[in-house]
Order: C-alpha cells, then sequence, then structure tokens
C-alpha cells in the first residue's frame, strides 16, 4: 500500500465518521430513535472515529506497518458498518459480523503492540 492510498482511505474514513455521526444525530434522529437504534449508531460512531486517527497515524509513519492497517480498515468496515446497517434495518443477523469486526479491531491493536516490543529489542 503506498502512503498516498494509506493516507486518502485515513482521511475518507475520519470524514465519514464525523458525518455519518452528524446525520444519524440531525436527520436520523427520529429514525434512531423510533426503531431504538440511536445507541448502535453511536456505538458504531464512536469506535468508526476513535480507529480513525490511529489509520492516519498508521499512514504517516516511516513505514506503513501494512497488517495493523488493514486490520483496523477491515475492522472498521465491519464492526460500525454492521452496527451502522442494523440500526438502519433492524435486521439482526446483521448483529453477527459485529464480533469479527471487533476482533480485526483488537488484532490491530495487539500487532501495533508486538510491532512495539519488537522495535525495543
Amino acid at each position: 500500500m503506498t502512503r498516498r492510498a494509506a493516507l486518502l482511505v485515513a482521511s475518507v474514513t475520519g470524514f465519514l465518521a464525523v458525518a455519518l455521526g452528524a446525520f444519524g444525530a440531525h436527520a436520523l434522529k427520529l429514525q434512531l430513535e423510533a426503531h431504538h437504534a440511536r445507541d448502535l449508531w453511536n456505538t458504531a460512531v464512536l469506535y468508526h472515529l476513535v480507529h480513525a486517527p490511529v489509520l492516519l497515524w498508521l499512514a504517516r509513519g516511516t513505514a506503513i506497518a501494512t497488517a495493523p492497517y488493514l486490520c483496523f480498515t477491515s475492522g472498521i468496515l465491519l464492526f460500525s458498518g454492521s452496527l451502522y446497517a442494523l440500526a438502519l434495518t433492524g435486521i439482526g443477523i446483521l448483529g453477527a459480523i459485529t464480533p469479527l469486526g471487533g476482533l480485526l479491531l483488537m488484532a490491530g491493536w495487539i500487532l501495533i503492540g508486538l510491532g512495539g516490543l519488537r522495535a525495543e529489542s
């Protein structure tokens, strides 16, 4: 992955996190409240927004750590994406995808930690 592509993905991810947060708070507010899905949407936005700067940080490093970058990108898509879809549709089976995204996010953090341990050796 090139640095340019990584920075583009990171910036689009951050933009979408803020845009979807605002969209949920304003345009979708009544729909989310009617389906009791506001907490789902807010959780999706939180994890999306927290991990967007991590992508930026990884993209700005001296060498892009591809494995954690891909874990975080895929994790955001699966974790937050499934929660966004679940909140909008109410299709319960989408909730089965969410833990896979969570595992990918955790794997990204573990890979960063292991990289730090290797750097210290």
